[in-house]
């Protein structure tokens, strides 16, 4: 992918990418790129730009899993912002929750086409309780709609943690267990499994991010910056919460984009619940999963 002239692109990564560690295979595939993880590296490498005379486009390098980490990049521009203002884009993340399991359904898919009767591993390292307590929901939902019976959650960091996951699914009659990484790892820790490859092919993660970018581009172009919308990212994660029983209520702006490019925001107190849009840009995943079945 070669990117625009005078643009700097960062992909900023967090657990999902060994703070953004696993990311570093793709600067020489994605011109003028860089990664980071979020925080003072981040702030260092847009401020350099900035200073350069580049616009800047910053990418989430996230599945979905990791919010705090959009939130705390977009707190980072939004500091850069006020003195580089049309210059500066935080783009929509990488993919969804949803995408996550759509790909993690196709290694099932590729595990099963090889024995019917493999369980399916999906391994990711520690990062909090609320991130991993996701990745479990999600496993659930590729073991009700996929095609293997046994579909399991390995957190683990190092080898030792991961066969002793693959040993727990052996105790339960498992002869052969295919594990995948549920992030941007290109590979795992040595262990008494199959590795299932990674999760996505190269190239189809240099498309998506080509078509992130682009989309950031010329939203920014639009007057859009994305640095609103990042610093909500991680609004309500964690435990449910509700202001039913505060003394007073307080609002929270919500800014929502639609498909044909309008933006409206609502304000609400009280007990209150997200409904999060889908629009054309994040269909590029779906779009590279298509590409990769056919």
């Amino acid at each position: 992918m070669t990117g625009a002239p005078g643009v700097q692109i960062v992909l900023v990564g967090g657990h999902e990418s060994n703070d953004a560690r696993d990311l570093e295979r793709f600067q020489p595939l994605v011109d003028g790129a860089q990664v980071s993880a979020a925080g003072r590296a981040l702030h260092n490498i847009v401020s350099t730009a900035l200073h350069r005379g580049d616009r800047v486009v910053v990418l989430p390098m996230t599945f979905g899993r990791d919010p705090g980490m959009v939130a705390d990049a977009a707190k980072t521009l939004h500091w850069l912002n006020r003195t580089h203002a049309g210059r500066l884009a935080l783009a929509a993340p990488f993919g969804q929750i949803d995408h996550l399991t759509a790909w993690l359904r196709t290694a099932a898919n590729r595990a099963s086409l090889v024995d019917p009767a493999s369980a399916l591993l999906i391994v990711a390292p520690h990062s909090n309780p609320f991130d991993e307590a996701e990745l479990h929901r999600v496993g659930y939902l590729v073991a009700t709609h996929g095609a293997l019976d046994e579909v399991a959650v390995a957190i683990a960091d190092d080898g030792a943690q991961l066969s002793a996951a693959a040993a727990r699914l052996r105790r339960v009659g498992a002869t052969r267990i295919v594990a995948v990484p549920a992030g941007f790892a290109a590979s795992l820790p040595a262990a008494d499994v199959e590795f299932g490859g990674p999760l996505m092919s190269d190239a189809s993660i240099v498309r998506v991010i080509g078509t992130r970018v682009r989309d950031a581009l010329a939203a920014l172009d639009a007057g859009d910056d994305g640095i609103d919308t990042g610093l909500l990212a991680d609004h309500g994660h964690g435990y449910a919460h509700s202001h039913a029983f505060e003394g007073e209520a307080h609002a929270h702006p919500h800014p929502h984009d639609h498909a044909d490019g309008t933006r409206h925001s609502h304000t609400h107190g009280g007990l209150h619940a997200h409904v999060h849009h889908h629009d054309s840009d994040a269909l590029a995943l779906s779009d590279a999963h298509n590409d990769h079945n056919h």
